[in-house]
């Protein structure tokens, strides 16, 4: 065994809030070197609470690495490397040619989110693979939430004629312990949808192709979710199942079946594996955001969190129509009075969908029809934004594709101008297109089909955000590429979709089932926020034995608003519906989007999920639990709660006949007093919910 000791004291500038520099002194780490030949290395990194320790190796002539979280296996040995068209593999016959620890512990400030502050405490290895001609470098970071590692190949004397790199396959792979005793939660990777399925709860030796975030139980108990931060400039990764349990990376290619296209001295995005000793673990992580780079947008004090309805369910319930016609939803007065709606009842906004000349006929499969300037005669966006000022409420843009990017670039600049001359601050744009039928026409006037997960629309996603912050507008993208925290970057990328929505109640088939909201929280949302848009008060409007009719309560329909993070929530219902029953709906009113911090305080995967979260502009506390088909009764303590306090809950619950099948409307308004030392036992229905406001006294 040799020993080498690795002490050194370093000095590293930290930021808290952008402003203030820090000097952090690096904690004694050591790294370890394990001959079993010649040249055969180990180094070793772990977490700042140690738990999680993770061993990079080049035994076996290949580049390998191990993960244990408290003393026990939570990733196998697993493959690394890289594969280039024209150099071949970086990885067999590869060795450390030297490596370095540092460690880093800073705080800094979200302009909104979940929390305002947060911590950044990582230990980090560095090392440097080389074959004697080639180098490329490794770099581990070890949070007590988990990893993320990357690759670099940097620009050196051995490429300095190669201008550009095709990545034909990505080696990495994660290696699960006794995968047929874990369980895991997923979706489809790369089929004919986007993200929109209902999700698998299965062995992981089950799996086939699954998209991230991937979330998986061990027989120990340990929980575990694989994903990917700061995707930008690559090609999204999916797990594709080889050998049982081990998961390799599977990049979306081009449409010419290249992977990445790229050039020396590029960095790949971080892959993560976010783990924690119980399913709430996964859900108090800030992991994927501490990986990614901070705001680059400088002051973005415009970008601005809050709720909105919006012409929307009307079309999904045929009781209007996108395209023109005497059911047109986006008219002039329609949208008007939407704006005294929402003027009256305290919303922001108000988004408008079929505005524009291109929604009639066959616009699914369409998309170069579209004109994103044009409207239709019977709406006039001067008098809609004009009649908004007036109520202080905004319009909010809305830009659909159906997946012809290409026509959407040509047409950004001036769309987004039109926007900003009306003060419209936020768009939500939509890429309505099968998998890998992201229509594109090349320079040559070819037209090629992408994946919405390809490099190139990684970056065509980017530029959309990064085109509306030129304007101060914020993006609201659906049918996106999968969130990766780059809401930290670009903070105007304000939300996404990335699942399967609310939409799907009024049409799918099938419609969400009752667990859906309950694996979400630890799957989807592990990766950001969510444009779900909650809030349905009418249940079943064909009737409680139709197919597509919502499978919840309606205070699990509050409790969304909790549950599910957005920094923009639409109250997502028919206005008519929710003057029909203003007692609950003053929940939706009074909640919140921007939270000074949030804690997951209760639930287990596809079970059952609690939250409580505090407004940042006031010492209230707001809570949300639900739960799948099962009814039960969750006890949840208040130590959350500011201490020394007294808070008014005003508890919007399930009825004591409550159930999503046949009673969803049995609900119960209440307030009792509480403190911090209390506790409240809450009792769920089946696919039902609480919400509950803690005002403080």
């Amino acid at each position: 065994m040799l020993f080498a000791s690795n002490n050194k004291q370093h000095s590293i500038t930290s930021n808290i809030n952008c402003k203030r520099a820090l000097l952090t002194t690096l904690s004694a780490l050591t790294l370890f070197a394990t001959h079993t030949h010649v040249h055969a290395q180990t180094v070793t990194v772990s977490s700042p609470d140690k738990k999680i320790l993770v061993s990079l190796t080049d035994d076996g002539d290949r580049p390998e690495y191990k993960v244990s979280f408290n003393g026990q296996d939570a990733v196998l040995n697993s493959r690394l490397g890289l594969v280039f068209q024209s150099l071949g593999e970086f990885g067999s016959g590869f060795e450390i040619k030297s490596s370095d620890i540092e460690s880093s512990s800073t705080r800094w400030q979200q302009p909104w989110g979940e929390r305002e502050w947060v911590l950044d405490q990582h230990n980090k290895l560095t090392t440097t693979f080389s074959n004697g001609t080639y180098e490329f470098t490794l770099e581990f970071k070890t949070f007590d939430d988990g990893i993320g590692f990357r690759y670099t190949v940097p620009k050196q004397a051995s490429l300095a004629d190669v201008t550009s790199l095709n990545i034909i396959n990505e080696l990495t792979e994660f290696s699960v312990p006794d995968a047929h005793n874990a369980t895991a939660w997923w979706i489809p990777g790369r089929g004919w949808n986007r993200y929109e399925y209902l999700y698998n709860t299965t062995s992981v030796n089950k799996v086939d192709r699954a998209h991230t975030p991937f979330t998986y139980k061990l027989k120990s108990g340990t929980h575990l979710s694989i994903h990917e931060a700061a995707l930008t400039d690559y090609a999204a990764m999916v797990l594709d199942q080889r050998r049982d349990g081990t998961l390799k990376a599977d990049l979306t290619p081009w449409s010419d079946g290249i992977l990445v296209k790229t050039a020396p001295g590029f960095t790949t995005p971080w892959r993560t594996i976010q783990i924690a000793d119980k399913a709430t673990g996964l859900l108090n992580s800030d992991l994927i955001l501490n990986l990614n780079e901070p705001n680059k947008l400088g002051d973005v004090s415009w970008v601005q969190p809050g709720k909105y309805v919006g012409i929307w369910w009307g079309m999904h319930l045929n009781e209007n129509t996108w395209g023109s016609g005497e059911k047109h939803g986006a008219t002039t007065s329609e949208t008007k009075r939407y704006m005294d709606f929402a003027a009256k009842y305290g919303f922001d906004g108000v988004l408008v969908e079929g505005w524009n000349i291109g929604w009639d006929g066959s616009w699914f499969h369409n998309g170069d029809v579209f004109s994103f300037t044009k409207p239709y005669d019977d709406f006039d966006i001067d008098a809609v934004s004009e009649y908004g000022a007036s109520k202080n409420v905004r319009l909010i843009g809305h830009h659909e594709t159906s997946g012809s990017v290409t026509n959407y670039r040509n047409q950004m600049s001036d769309a987004y101008d039109l926007y900003k001359k009306h003060d419209v601050t936020q768009i939500k744009t939509g890429y309505v297109a099968d998998g890998g039928d992201i229509k594109r026409i090349d320079e040559n006037g070819i037209t090629r089909h992408e994946w919405h997960d390809g490099q190139f629309m990684v970056n065509e996603y980017l530029h959309s955000v990064t085109e509306a912050a030129k304007r101060g507008i914020s993006i609201n993208t659906h049918e996106p590429v999968k969130d990766t925290g780059l809401r930290r970057t670009y903070p105007n990328w304000i939300a996404r979709e990335g699942a399967r929505g609310q939409e799907f109640n009024a049409w799918g088939t099938p419609p969400n089932n009752p667990e859906h909201t309950a694996i979400l929280p630890y799957t989807r949302m592990l990766s950001g926020p969510m444009d779900f848009t909650p809030g349905i008060f009418d249940l079943a409007p064909k009737g409680l034995d139709a197919v597509n009719r919502v499978q919840t309560t309606l205070t699990k329909q509050l409790a969304l608003y909790v549950v599910l993070y957005s920094p923009i929530q639409m109250a997502a219902d028919l206005p008519r519906n929710y003057v029909e029953r203003l007692d609950a709906f003053q929940f939706i009113q009074d909640v919140p989007t921007d939270w000074s911090e949030s804690i997951a305080v209760a639930g287990e995967i596809g079970d059952y999920v609690a939250f409580a979260r505090k407004d940042r502009a006031s010492e209230d506390w707001y809570l949300g639990a639900l739960t799948d088909e099962s009814p039960r009764k969750v006890v949840i303590k208040l130590d959350f709660l500011g201490a020394d306090k007294q808070y008014q809950a005003q508890i919007y619950r399930d009825g004591d006949k409550a159930n999503w099948e046949a009673n969803p409307y049995d609900y119960v308004i209440e307030t009792k007093t509480v403190t911090a030392k209390d506790e409240l036992s809450l009792s769920l229905a089946s696919s039902g919910g609480t919400a509950i406001r803690f005002k403080a006294l």
